[in-house]
């Protein structure tokens, strides 16, 4: 099995059946009921995101246990992500978390 992100540029099939489903809400023809079941997606996403925030830092874990170094792992996550940034999803760090901290660590700079 390859670690080596595809090429392509495509969308894995998982990633192209959520953009379906988003495009399937734009389609709602009632205005109305594709208010309600946007709306519904929505209060939902909270919970869905850190769902997928935790699988993939659950992720990136088994490819550090496998050997892979933070660079490898970075470009698996794509994105431009940098090995610093694949480094603090495997210690589960936020980009608000990441913030907080800095702003933390300017103060007491600053102190």
């Amino acid at each position: 099995m390859s670690h080596e992100p595809e090429a392509t540029g495509q969308d894995s099939e998982e990633v192209s059946r959520l953009v379906d489903a988003i495009e399937a809400f734009r389609a709602i023809e009632d205005p109305a009921e594709r208010t309600k079941v946007a709306s519904e997606a929505l209060r939902r996403w909270p919970d869905l995101h850190s769902e997928l925030r935790s699988i993939r830092q659950d992720s990136v874990l088994q490819l550090r246990d496998q050997g892979l170094t933070w660079p490898q792992i970075a470009t698996i996550i794509g994105g431009g992500i940098k090995p610093e940034r694949a480094q603090q999803i495997g210690k589960g760090l936020s980009g608000a978390q990441r913030k907080k901290n800095e702003r933390a660590a300017k103060a007491e700079r600053e102190e």
